[in-house]
């Protein structure tokens, strides 16, 4: 059919008597738009296809509330659903159409985008649809699809839907007008809010500034991220749009800067002046509603349970074993609420710092592992290389976060009446060593505000630090006087030698364990590497190694240790350490 025809055929088609629309009515919506597509599968939407498929058009559009014409389109959209994007040629080889013809049919296409019926996606150089799932699952119960109103939300489902909202606007979705007039619906079904009474009280701003602020808030409440970049805003705003206000915040005249909502990353430190974040105040003001701290403590996916931790038998000198138990006494539940009652009641400081220092494989992390185990703790482990970042004033930001999430899950122990985690630190060398003299260097400038943090965290800590490190000496001596518990961890001697080695490889017999323990001066992890071997090649060959064999792993270890490869000793220290 020619286009120039489409609107005779439409108005013929919107006459078509009531028995013909009563002999629609018997099929269900999806059969009616399956007869739209075998009227159309022959020659496309010729002169005859309205006067031979009005009864099925004519039912759809009556139930989606578009015009036939409309329905007969969306027919064949849904009928390529299966693809994740529908392209023009696609689109145009179903309808038996051309390419130009297309063209004069997209302002229906607009109407069923409007409608939501349709995503369109649109990056400058083409248009790709969608058919959204919740349509299609309307679509199969036979009713009109509605969107959502999204109304009478709690400040937790308005959120949800603002990501939603970001989402699909970041794959070009939404269009930017579109995206602000959803937006705007948004606002106006949740006035009840606190959060959207407060951002719609600052009438200085003009609703670009309003999807800014939004931004900031979306990135930090959604994504937990309090760092907002230039490269953040380029999938929100339009081009023009996006330089105009790129130059207002460099050149610091943004309202949101000059009414203190935002502020630039390096206003407490050095960092890149194109990274800005949410005010304190901006926080307290806009985030009345949201229990921030605790929702990030009800994130469970940075916590290690102690019943996730295998439980292992561990050795050691005399002088660290006493240290250890005194240790492990103390964070058992009951004795450490005395002990920080009794703090707090004389001024003191309530939490607890320790240290574990020594040479590489001598236990320091694994008897963490065993602490927390035993006491029932969980750990939440710091990976010291993922807070160096390679974005100036970032690294500053996430030990802040790390600490701000582990108050959160103290806080939250104390309120439900659980146990505080314990915070790891391990392979702590990097942020505990002894402070750089400040320079021009911004290296060491972020390394500085970054031992700054950590020190005056310490100072205000309620809940249990554990760092470890293989070097002492370098280490600052602020932090040296902030842990009340310090243990020196030493290559085991021969008893403590002999005791792992029966422990790890049990067929062992006593004299052989006693001559590997008086022969070789290995720490835990060294002889836990040797069993490694023992049990792979019992394992493959089906016999137990003979002690010869075991000789021979033992003189490549050593091999290995003074030539400083990597020999077997980097599978010790990547796990949890050994002895």
């Amino acid at each position: 059919m020619a286009f120039e025809d489409r609107g005779s055929e439409n108005t013929r088609n919107e006459a078509k008597s009531h028995t013909e629309l009563r002999a629609g009515a018997e099929l269900t919506l999806l059969q009616n738009m399956e007869m739209i597509l075998n009227c159309s599968r022959k020659k496309g939407f010729d002169h005859g296809f309205f006067e031979n498929s009005g009864v099925y058009t004519g039912r759809v559009a009556q139930i989606l509330g578009i015009t036939p014409f409309q329905a007969a389109l969306f027919a064949h959209f849904l009928n390529k659903a299966n693809d994740c994007y529908i392209n023009m040629e696609t689109i145009a080889a179903s309808l038996r159409c051309t390419r130009i013809q297309l063209i004069q049919y997209m302002d229906e296409f607009d109407v069923l985008e409007k409608k939501r019926l349709l995503c369109a996606r649109r990056d400058g150089k083409s248009v790709l649809y969608r058919v959204p799932l919740d349509v299609i699952n309307s679509l199969r119960k036979g009713g009109r699809y509605e969107p959502a109103p999204h109304a009478n939300l709690s400040i937790h489902e308005f959120f949800a839907v603002v990501e939603s909202l970001f989402e699909q606007r970041a794959d070009e979705e939404l269009t930017f007008r579109m995206f602000c007039d959803e937006l705007k619906i948004l606002f106006e079904n949740n006035a009840d809010l606190v959060f959207v009474q407060h951002i719609n009280n600052t009438s200085i701003f003009d609703f670009e500034d309003t999807v800014l602020l939004l931004c900031f808030c979306h990135f930090y409440v959604n994504n937990d991220d309090d760092l907002v970049g230039f490269h953040d805003l380029k999938d929100v705003f339009e081009n023009a749009v996006n330089r105009k206000i790129i130059r207002s915040l460099r050149e610091g005249t943004h309202l949101l800067l000059e009414s203190g909502l935002i502020e630039n990353a390096n206003s407490e430190g050095f960092g890149d002046r194109d990274y800005f974040h949410l005010t304190d105040r901006a926080k307290e003001e806009l985030f009345v509603e949201i229990n921030l701290r605790e929702k990030k403590a009800n994130v469970k996916k940075d916590l290690l349970k102690p019943e996730h931790i295998p439980a292992k038998k561990m050795f050691f000198n005399q002088k660290e074993t006493e240290k250890i138990e005194e240790l492990r006494a103390l964070l058992q539940k009951d004795n450490f609420e005395q002990v920080q009652k009794r703090l707090q009641a004389n001024a003191m400081r309530k939490g607890f710092a320790c240290l574990f220092y020594g040479p590489a494989g001598t236990g320091k992390t694994e008897t963490v592992y065993q602490i927390a185990k035993e006491t029932g703790r969980d750990i939440m482990l710091v990976n010291i290389a993922e807070t160096k970042s390679m974005w100036f004033g970032e690294s500053e930001k996430r030990i802040k976060d790390i600490f701000d999430r582990y108050r959160a899950h103290v806080e939250l122990a104390e309120k439900t009446g659980g146990l505080a985690p314990i915070l790891l630190f391990n392979e702590a060398d990097a942020v505990i060593g002894k402070r750089i003299e400040v320079t021009t260097s911004t290296v060491a400038q972020t390394g500085n505000a970054m031992q700054n943090i950590i020190l005056q965290e310490i100072e205000n800590l309620s809940g249990i630090l554990i760092a470890t490190t293989n070097l002492t000496k370098n280490m600052d001596s602020a932090f040296e006087r902030r842990f009340l518990y310090k243990i020196a961890f030493s290559r085991p001697n021969e008893e403590a030698r002999q005791n792992i080695w029966r422990s790890v490889i049990p067929a062992l017999s006593a004299a052989d364990a006693q001559a590997l323990s008086g022969e070789f001066a290995f720490s835990g992890g060294e002889i836990e590497n040797i069993a490694r071997k023992w049990t792979v090649e019992h394992i493959i060959k089906g016999v137990e190694p003979a002690t010869e064999t075991i000789r021979r792993w033992c003189e490549d270890e050593l091999i290995a240790r003074k030539t400083g490869g990597n020999i077997g000793f980097k599978c010790a220290a990547s796990a949890p350490a050994g002895n």
